[in-house]
């Protein structure tokens, strides 16, 4: 009896754990990266939560930003540079960054690799 619950408790956890898996995959092509990046950051930077944060605090920041984001091998970002930007309030610009320095992507690179993406948006 004991034996049936072990076993159905190891299927059930190699079901969790492929299932945990699948939802992070690992990207390798440098296109797919870039693309699921700026889908991602596109998301995140529409989503609500930043809306309600950023017409909370800075309702009247409007313009252009260019930004370049690291991403390392577990989908954190790990550096947030601005290049070039219309919107001059630097406290918007830290705000920004500190935000997008918490993201964990959706997905993980091979060991040892980074990636540096160039991102524009407009608020």
């Amino acid at each position: 009896m004991k034996s049936k619950y072990f076993l159905l408790l190891v299927f059930f956890l190699g079901l969790t754990s492929a299932k945990l898996h699948a939802q992070r995959p690992v990207l390798t092509d440098e296109e797919q990266i870039t693309e699921t990046v700026t889908k991602e950051v596109d998301e995140m930077f529409r989503g609500e939560d930043f809306t309600k944060r950023k017409n909370k605090k800075f309702a009247d920041v409007h313009g252009a930003m260019t930004v370049d984001i690291g991403v390392v091998q577990n989908g954190k970002v790990s550096s947030f540079f601005k290049v070039d930007s219309e919107i001059k309030n630097i406290d918007f610009i830290n705000f920004m960054s500190d935000y997008i320095l918490q993201h964990k992507f959706k997905f993980k690179l091979q060991k040892q690799q980074r990636y540096k993406i160039r991102y524009s948006i407009t608020f």
